[in-house]
């Protein structure tokens, strides 16, 4: 399995192929480290308020849509959703595959011999 790798203008990170916003590298490490222990903890209480609805339990879709939101909330504040953090004009790739954007042939140079999605 390929490890996710970095485009050279840091961006994006790459797996399987398909491009993800990168945080926003001028965030201070501590601004950083901030907004990871948040989403961290966002993701916990995403996946707690799924077991408390599996299981039943009341209030579970409330507190789903909370935790989400806060998913969400740290995600654009690390600048890995929301308005792009870079000030050049470039088009947003997210989600795309990386063969068919413009970093096709960086790409295709840095994965010769691995599979394609």
């Amino acid at each position: 399995m390929k490890v996710a790798t970095t485009t050279p203008d840091r961006r994006y990170i790459v797996v399987r192929g398909r491009f993800w916003r990168s945080a926003n590298p001028a965030l201070s490490p501590e601004r950083r480290e901030e907004l990871v222990v948040q989403l961290m903890t966002a993701r916990r209480a995403v996946q707690a308020a799924k077991r408390a609805e599996r299981e039943g339990g009341t209030g579970a879709g409330p507190a789903l849509a909370a935790a989400r939101a806060n998913v969400d909330a740290a995600k654009v504040a690390l600048g890995e959703r929301g308005p792009v953090w870079w000030d050049d004009g470039a088009p947003d790739l997210n989600r795309r595959l990386a063969r068919n954007t413009s970093y096709a042939d960086w790409y295709a140079a840095i994965s010769d011999g691995e599979p394609e999605p």
